[in-house]
This record gives C-alpha cells, sequence and structure tokens, in this order.
C-alpha cells in the first residue's frame, strides 16, 4: 500500500490521538491542523487503511469509530464518557480449552468487551 500525504497524516492523528476516533472527528482535526483533505479522501483511505489491517475499525450502534492499534488485543467502554481503552487481556490457557472443548472449536484468537463506570475516588 502506498503511503500518500493523507494516508500519513491519519495515520499520525490517530497515533497521537491514541483514542478511538469517527471519520467526522478524523477529518474535522485534520483539517483544524491545517491538512488539505476532503471528507470524501478521509473515508476511503480509512476503509483502505482498515481492509489492510494497518488500524482498526469497530462498529459500533452510533457508527464506526477508528483507532490506532491493529493487533488483537480487547477494549474497556467506559459508559460514563463513551471513551473505548485498549487493553490486552490473556486468558488462562485452561478456560481456553475449556471453550474449546465445549463448543468444538480451536480457538485462535479472542478479543473481549468490558463495560462499566469510572471508579468513584473515595
Amino acid at each position: 500500500m502506498r503511503l500518500s500525504r493523507q494516508r500519513r497524516a491519519i495515520l499520525e492523528l490517530l497515533w497521537n490521538a491514541k483514542e478511538h476516533l469517527s471519520a467526522r472527528h478524523i477529518y474535522d482535526r485534520l483539517n483544524r491542523q491545517g491538512t488539505d483533505i476532503g471528507h470524501t479522501s478521509v473515508y476511503q483511505n480509512l476503509e483502505a487503511l482498515s481492509q489492510q489491517g494497518i488500524i482498526e475499525c469497530l462498529d459500533r450502534a452510533d457508527g464506526r469509530l477508528y483507532g490506532h492499534v491493529s493487533a488483537s488485543h480487547s477494549h474497556v467502554n467506559c459508559i460514563d464518557t463513551d471513551q473505548i481503552l485498549d487493553i490486552h487481556v490473556q486468558l488462562p490457557t485452561d478456560l481456553l480449552e475449556q471453550i474449546e472443548q465445549h463448543t468444538g472449536i480451536k480457538i485462535t484468537d479472542y478479543r473481549i468487551d468490558f463495560f462499566g463506570h469510572r471508579a468513584s475516588e473515595t
């Protein structure tokens, strides 16, 4: 895949933001930074980058969000702030084996979504 000026700008934005952003937010931030890029170009480049596994694309009820981590990982979703945090979780081998025995499917990868509220400070 060719690394065009627009793709580089999108990748740098996602890497520096370290959060999951919609195409609209990416477009707005890039234009505020002075990057001359059209709305359609943002959508097309995000689609190409996610299809190549370079960035992450999350389909949510309120639209797609894009993130900079493309390797397999899990998420913690904050219900209070709508923030999505990337985390790496490794399940115990015996639990994976139990799931495999129960389903008859050899697990090669997994993702877990955790949901919760901000812990209140005491």
